[in-house]
């Protein structure tokens, strides 16, 4: 491909199921989950397929982004209003700084297996080539209700026509979109900014289009909602396309998905941090930053020992998570 490749890094959420290790001063992209390196480090050094790297964020997170991505380019959105809006005045951001380039979207919590570079390439060579927004559709392990899937449509050899999106589902019909053939909606896009700006002009979105066209970023993010890319843009987008990716993959948003990336003990428990202490105890999820955590004659929890905040949680669940933050937010104690 003739044309720059710009890996755009989503990096401006707060992760709030993943509280209390992630908070609102102390995001998840910037934490250690399952490694060394911060989530956020790991995603940029995974973007090397790319000729460029951007890293989108918010203002409170913008003079941390250095110390994880020290050689990307940093856009940072004036207010946080959900994927649509940060991607929209990022993708625009990036068609003033680099000659006609195709962008491919990744968010920075994702755990991904061999073959991932090559499929990013090839996503972003099917938007180049039909002029189409590609989505990424991972092929299910599993019937999960925390994702949403992509109902694909006809087969173009490198892609499939897009036929449909569906949010998450409950069990049942999760088990039936795995059943026919439905993928993973694992919220990574490809497209060129002629493509996305084109969907955008017939979006909720249009006013921030016009707005950043007349260099008024402030007046575009106040003229709009707060809104998902998925909603306002890819699923009323009359030429879209998927890719299915066959890479391992796994979305780091709850604690329940430690136990998918860290090895377990004989009783299937799993540790991330110091040493807990297991007796009488299975298949549970402990993560602490230095807290002596012991559990007794427990099975299918989380728990979670982080800085002065405790978090217990069946595994099932945890995407439940970020109710409890929301009644922390309304206490001003996130």
């Amino acid at each position: 491909m003739d044309r720059p490749l710009v890996a755009l890094v989503l990096a401006g959420g707060t992760g709030t199921r993943l509280y209390p290790a992630s908070r609102s001063d102390r995001p998840k992209q910037f934490l250690p989950l399952g490694g060394d390196r911060s989530l956020l480090t790991e995603t940029v050094a995974r973007a090397d397929f790319a000729d460029h790297v951007v890293v989108s964020t918010r203002p409170a997170f913008a003079d941390d982004i250095p110390d994880h991505a020290p050689d990307a380019e940093v856009v940072v959105e004036p207010a946080a209003k959900d994927t649509g809006p940060a991607l929209v005045y990022a993708t625009h951001r990036i068609a003033e700084l680099y000659d006609d380039p195709v962008v491919v979207v990744l968010p920075s919590d994702h755990h991904v297996g061999d073959g991932f570079a090559e499929a990013m390439t090839r996503g972003a060579r099917v938007a180049a080539d039909t002029g189409a927004l590609v989505a990424f559709g991972v092929d299910p392990t599993r019937p999960d209700t925390g994702y949403g899937y992509i109902e694909p449509g006809a087969d173009r050899g490198d892609y499939r026509d897009l036929a449909a999106f569906h949010e998450k589902p409950d069990a049942e019909t999760a088990a039936r979109y795995v059943d026919e053939g439905y993928l993973w909606n694992a919220g990574m896009f490809a497209w060129t900014p002629d493509a996305l700006f084109a969907a955008v002009r017939d979006s909720p979105l249009a006013p921030l289009l016009d707005a950043l066209d007349d260099g008024d970023t402030d007046a575009g993010f106040e003229a709009v909602e707060g809104v998902s890319i998925d909603y306002a843009v890819m699923e009323r987008a009359a030429d879209a396309a998927v890719v299915p990716v066959h890479f391992e993959w796994d979305d780091l948003g709850s604690w329940d998905a430690l136990e998918r990336i860290v090895d377990a003990d004989e009783d299937g428990n799993v540790a991330l941090g110091d040493d807990p202490v297991f007796v009488d105890a299975a298949d549970n999820v402990v993560a602490t930053d230095g807290a002596n955590v012991s559990l007794v004659g427990v099975s299918d929890l989380a728990v979670v020992a982080w800085g002065d905040r405790v978090l217990v949680v069946p595994k099932e669940q945890a995407q439940k998570v970020r109710d409890a933050v929301s009644i922390l937010r309304d206490r001003d104690a996130f």
